[in-house]
C-alpha cells in the first residue's frame, strides 16, 4: 500500500448467520456442516475504497446499511467474512456507546487503559491526563465506574481520550449526537484542530449539512455495498434526492420535517417566531421570510441562519444560508431578526412549505431546525408547467 493511502478496503464483505429458534444454534453445531440451520445476511458485500492521508470523510447511509459495520471492521474490534482491510497509522475511534470502555472501572481507569490500548506510555498519560479531564467536564464522576455514568458523560470521556491520543486516523461514528450542543460544539472544534494536524478523519452522522461542511469526500453505502464516493456535497445530494424519493406517504413527509428534540443540555441558540410576508401569492410576486432567534447568555461562534423551499412531497428546490452568502448576522446574548426576501418569486402555481435552520460553527452543528415553519400558495391562470419559471425566449427559425 502506497505510504500516502491511510485506509485501503479491497472486496470487504461482512455475513452474519441468523438463527430463527434458539436450539438451531446448537443444531448447527451438532451438524458438522452437513446441513445449514441457519439464513444469511450480508452487512456489507465487495465494499473497496481507498482514503489518503489527511482526508475528511463522511460515510453516510440509511439505517441498517453497513455504515457500523464497515467501521468496526477498520477499527478491527470485527472481522470481515471475506476481503481486506489495511490502515496506515494509530487510530482512535468512538463507536457506539458501550465499546471500548470496560464498566466496572472508574473512568481515570478507563483513560489509562484505552490509551495504554493505542500505545501510549504510563508517562505520556500522565502528561496528559488533566488535559482528558478538563475537556471532558465530568468532575467527580472521573473517579466512579463508567456504568454509573449518562450516555453523555460516557461521550464527554470517550471523545476526550480519542483526540488526545494523536491519532493518525480518528474514527467518529453517530456518537456525537447523544451529547448536549455545547459539547457538540466543542468536539467539532477540536476534531478541526486534529484535522488542521493532518490526522484522517473518518465521520459517521445522518446530518448531511456536517457530511458537506466538514467533509472533503463522502462514501454512500446502502444495503451494503458503496452506492456512490465523491465529492461530499455531490454524494450528499444523490443520497439526499434518492431517500426523498423513497417516500412513499403523506405521513413519513409529516414526520421528517417535525421539529426534532434536542438532545442534552437546553439548547444555547433557538428560533422564536418564523413568519412569511403573504401567504397567498402569484408568479413573480415578492416574498419575506422573517425569522427571530434567541441566543442565549453568551455568544456563539460562526451563527447561520438557513431558509430552505420544498414542494409538499417533500422535494428540495432551494436553499441559500447567511455563511455561504458572506452575511454575518448577530450573535450575541439576545433576541434578534433577520429577513430573508426573494424579490421575484419564480414558483409555479402550487403549495410549498419553508423549513428554518439555526445552526453554529458554520453549520456543522445544528441549535434548532423548524421543518415546515411556514405555507405559501401560488395561486395563477394556467401559462406553464413545473416548479418554477425559467426565463426563455423562442426564435421561429425558417429554411423558407
Amino acid at each position: 500500500m502506497s505510504s500516502e493511502i491511510a485506509i485501503k478496503v479491497e472486496n470487504l464483505s461482512k455475513c452474519y448467520h441468523i438463527y430463527d429458534r434458539p436450539r438451531d444454534r446448537l443444531m448447527q453445531m451438532l451438524a458438522g456442516g452437513r446441513k445449514q440451520y441457519f439464513r444469511e445476511f450480508w452487512a456489507l458485500r465487495d465494499v473497496s475504497f481507498e482514503i489518503k492521508k489527511g482526508e475528511t470523510v463522511g460515510i453516510i447511509g440509511r439505517n441498517g446499511s453497513g455504515k457500523s459495520t464497515l467501521l468496526q471492521m477498520i477499527c478491527g474490534t470485527l472481522n470481515p467474512t471475506s476481503g481486506s482491510i489495511q490502515t496506515n497509522g494509530r487510530i482512535a475511534a468512538l463507536l457506539e456507546l458501550g465499546s471500548g470502555f470496560n464498566p466496572e472501572f472508574t473512568g481515570r481507569e478507563n483513560v489509562y487503559l484505552n490509551a495504554a490500548v493505542l500505545g501510549l506510555s504510563r508517562e505520556e498519560i500522565d502528561t496528559r491526563f488533566d488535559d482528558i479531564a478538563a475537556f471532558a467536564e465530568i468532575g467527580d464522576f472521573m473517579e466512579q465506574p463508567v456504568k454509573t455514568y449518562s450516555s453523555g458523560m460516557y461521550v464527554r470521556l470517550a471523545f476526550a481520550v480519542s483526540v488526545h491520543v494523536d491519532p493518525e486516523i480518528l474514527v467518529v461514528d453517530e456518537a456525537l449526537a447523544v451529547g448536549d450542543i455545547q459539547f457538540q460544539m466543542k468536539c467539532i472544534d477540536r476534531m478541526e484542530e486534529v484535522r488542521s494536524r493532518g490526522t484522517t478523519i473518518l465521520f459517521v452522522t445522518h446530518s448531511l449539512e456536517q457530511v458537506k461542511r466538514f467533509c472533503t469526500s463522502a462514501v454512500w453505502i446502502d444495503k451494503g455495498n458503496v452506492r456512490l464516493t465523491g465529492d461530499s456535497n455531490y454524494v450528499c445530494d444523490q443520497f439526499r434526492d434518492s431517500s426523498l424519493a423513497m417516500l412513499e406517504t403523506d405521513t413519513e413527509h409529516e414526520a421528517a420535517s417535525e421539529r426534532p428534540l434536542l438532545s442534552g443540555d437546553k439548547t444555547p441558540a433557538f428560533i422564536k417566531l418564523v413568519e412569511v410576508s403573504a401567504t397567498n401569492l402569484a408568479p413573480f410576486d415578492s416574498l419575506a421570510v422573517r425569522v427571530t432567534y434567541s441566543v442565549g447568555d453568551r455568544a456563539l461562534p460562526r451563527l447561520l441562519v438557513g431558509v430552505a423551499i420544498k414542494d409538499v412531497s417533500g422535494t428540495y428546490i432551494f436553499g441559500p444560508n447567511t455563511h455561504l452568502e458572506g452575511i454575518e448576522i448577530q450573535q450575541t446574548a439576545g433576541v434578534h431578526l433577520i429577513e430573508y426576501s426573494i424579490p421575484r418569486l419564480p414558483l409555479l402555481t402550487g403549495t410549498y412549505l419553508i423549513d428554518v435552520g439555526l445552526f453554529s460553527d458554520a453549520g456543522l452543528v445544528c441549535l434548532d431546525y423548524i421543518g415546515s415553519a411556514a405555507k405559501i400558495c401560488v395561486v395563477a391562470e394556467y401559462f406553464s408547467e413545473g416548479l418554477v419559471y425559467i426565463e426563455h425566449e423562442w426564435k421561429i427559425i425558417s429554411n423558407d
